[in-house]
């Protein structure tokens, strides 16, 4: 439903997006993860057709972006990171003036805006002034236009930026309720977000692709691979480093009375530590095998804030 081949865009000598290539499937959400200024939104705003690339291809539900950009806009929902409200408009205004532009046919309108409302949970606040809501339900309008006419394929940017708790909860609910009926591509640089919500991910740091795949395979690419967690007690970090297949020792800090260490062994150490600990040559609290997290992986491929990794 999304291609993207060989995407540039150039600001004066800057190249803002280098030759990012992907694909999103029928029915997928996928996250397009990279810190701030990695080129998320400048992506997202040419899959909209909002504004041009200097290179490359992007076809979404079929159509040319470059060529046929009437025809993709019909077929995609965009959510920016600021929805364009009208302050002095009511919700029930706003999104028929929506519907409008969007071409919902007259006599089924107002039967789809109730139906809109309803289902990003807007039931009742038809009379509201826009600029009296807070910002979890001005997200809720603005989720609520880019879906007014059914479109194929959602674009959504920074969906839950500056969001609390509960309004993030309620705006996840709302994309998963997209999945497989819909194309969504969410842009966004929180991790938890994507793991809650997204099979896939594309990276971006400074413009360039970096890596593609499922969340475990992004995981799987950090660095050191799988470890192992250990509570002990009776044993300090040199002994527990000259153990059998132990490579490297981290310590974690002291949790309840008990020493906290993050092994990597050449193979799976947790036989040899149960063995140890079974014979007394130390006590044994936890003791788990762990895969590097996201952030791990996401640290290991764009840096610490963006910077070089």
């Amino acid at each position: 439903m999304i291609e993207v081949r060989g995407l540039k865009k150039a600001y004066g000598p800057r190249l803002a997006i280098d030759d990012v290539t992907f694909t999103v499937g029928k029915g997928e959400i996928v996250g397009f993860l990279g810190p701030n200024g990695a080129g998320k939104t400048t992506t997202m705003r040419i899959l909209t057709g909002f504004i041009p690339a200097t290179e490359g291809e992007v076809r979404v539900a079929g159509f040319d972006v470059f060529e046929e950009p009437y025809a993709v806009r019909e077929r995609v929902g965009y959510l920016p990171e600021t929805p364009p409200l009208y302050p002095e408009l009511t919700v029930g205004a706003y999104l028929e003036f929506c519907a409008e532009l969007r071409r919902v046919p007259r006599a089924i309108r107002s039967v789809r805006v109730g139906a809109t409302m309803e289902r990003v949970g807007l039931r009742g606040w038809e009379g509201r002034l826009l600029g009296s809501l807070s910002k979890g339900y001005r997200q809720r309008v603005g989720f609520a236009q880019a879906i007014l006419h059914d479109p194929p394929v959602l674009i959504l940017d920074e969906p839950t930026s500056g969001l609390d708790p509960a309004q993030v909860a309620g705006i996840r609910e709302l994309i998963l309720s997209l999945a497989g009926t819909h194309t969504v591509i969410l842009s966004t640089h929180i991790l938890s977000e994507v793991e809650a919500l997204c099979p896939r991910a594309v990276v971006i740091n400074r413009g360039k692709l970096v890596a593609q795949g499922t969340i475990p395979e992004l995981r799987a690419g950090a660095p050191g691979g799988a470890w192992t967690y250990v509570e002990v007690r009776g044993i300090d970090g040199p002994k527990l480093g000259k153990l059998p297949g132990v490579e490297v020792v981290e310590p974690l800090g002291n949790v309840e009375g008990w020493e906290a260490w993050r092994v990597r062994a050449a193979g799976d150490p947790r036989e040899m530590l149960a063995a140890r600990a079974a014979a007394g040559e130390l006590q044994l609290r936890t003791l788990e095998r762990r895969m590097p997290s996201l952030e791990d992986a996401f640290i290991a491929m764009v840096g610490r804030e963006g910077g070089p990794a």
